[in-house]
């Protein structure tokens, strides 16, 4: 499976529209309260089904929509503007059905897919540990040869959508102190007695992302449950990151445009002293930075969205550094500029800045932290500006 040329345009301007209306029916009257219950909304997830939405970019002969990458971030963007953290594990559900279907066996498509697809089985990708996050290279969990298969051992922690998932792409290492090398992905069964899952993380205004961990007690991964093996699931784990760091650029864009409709529409309608507070310059030249880095902010991730439907992995990791690096730094800020700009009214809960606020901040750490970013662009310096170059 490749990317996807995506629906003809129109096709693609109804399924739009009828995304807005479920994002309007089912995630926007619930957002508030499932902070306040602790909810992960498996439901409310595995309904986006309807649409299609759990195969967005799988193709149409596999059950899937056959959307292209923009289009799927399209569909982000209309989720993330009222949930960021729904559209997370939405897109982390559809990432294990879409990984399934470009490099899965006939045998492991045949088992999961449809489930996946259908909305039955929610998915995770289980990278992090406790002790070993950005340096992923750093993994624990093990997995020991045996008759028929792999005896796994260890712990994940951070895991998307770990409150219920059920199709786990685990990586585990093979071959201790190899680092990389050694390092396979494994299909799990979450509803196995060797799985136990860890209650989920209580994380301000992110529990619809249902973030969590779980252990591996001995569990048993017969040979057709290898995804990747030993030495190819690091890069297999690579190759769809700059993709992954896109979308979450896109996504705090979304809330930053969101937030300043908001704030320019009640900056409009608002007076002081006789004339609407947009009009004063103290207020305008907030949100007027706001627009202009948000532009910013959108180019860049433009730039990203352009190389990767290109196709070219290697050429895409700057462009989505810079994209993700930015888009996140400007997010917080951002989203506190609209919020003052709306006075104690943009603390009200129904307005959902304070939502966005700390779905920004949980942004600046999943698929790869600020500082992976920072460190990424850094080290391409001498190769992109050195005189030669």
């Amino acid at each position: 499976m490749t990317l996807s040329n995506g629906l003809p345009q129109k096709e693609f301007n109804d399924l739009l529209g009828n995304v807005r209306e479920f994002r309007d029916e089912i995630v926007t009257p619930n957002v508030i309260d499932w902070e306040r219950t602790r909810t992960f909304p498996s439901d409310a997830i595995s309904s986006a089904s309807n649409l299609g939405l759990l195969g967005m970019e799988i193709p149409p002969e596999m059950g899937g929509l056959g959307l292209s990458f923009s289009q799927k971030l399209k569909v982000l963007d209309t989720f993330s503007e009222v949930s960021m953290p729904y559209a997370f594990s939405l897109v982390n559900s559809h990432n294990v059905a879409a990984r399934l279907a470009r490099h899965g066996s006939a045998n492991q498509r045949e088992r999961y897919l449809s489930d996946l697809i259908s909305g039955k089985k929610l998915g995770s990708t289980a990278l992090t540990e406790p002790s070993a996050g950005s340096d992923f290279s750093a993994i624990s969990a093990h997995a020991t040869p045996v008759d028929g298969g792999w005896n796994l051992t260890g712990e994940k922690a951070w895991i998307t959508n770990a409150a219920a998932s059920n199709v786990i792409v685990a990586y585990i290492q093979t071959e201790q102190g190899s680092r990389a090398k050694g390092i396979a992905s494994f299909l799990l069964d979450g509803t196995s007695e060797e799985f136990e899952r860890v209650a989920p993380y209580d994380l301000t205004g992110s529990h619809a992302i249902g973030t969590g961990g779980f252990r591996l007690n001995n569990y048993f991964a017969p040979h057709s449950d290898l995804l990747a093996p030993p030495g190819e699931g690091f890069a297999a784990a690579l190759a769809t990151i700059n993709e992954a760091r896109t979308y979450v650029a896109t996504m705090c864009c979304a809330m930053v445009e969101a937030s300043l409709r908001e704030a320019v529409q009640y900056a409009g309608d608002r007076e002081t002293f006789g004339r609407p507070i947009i009009e004063h310059q103290g207020l305008s030249w907030q949100l007027a930075k706001v627009a202009n880095q948000l532009e910013a902010a959108r180019a860049l991730t433009e730039k990203a969205i352009l190389v990767i439907e290109n196709g070219d992995t290697n050429s895409a990791i700057l462009p989505a550094a810079h994209a993700k690096k930015f888009a996140t730094e400007l997010a917080e800020p951002a989203l506190a500029a609209c919020a003052q700009a709306m006075g104690a009214n943009g603390l009200r809960e129904e307005r959902l800045i304070g939502h966005r606020l700390t779905a920004a901040r949980v942004a600046n750490y999943v698929d790869g932290s600020t500082e992976i970013m920072t460190d990424r662009i850094a080290k391409s310096l001498s190769a992109t500006y050195s005189p030669s170059s």
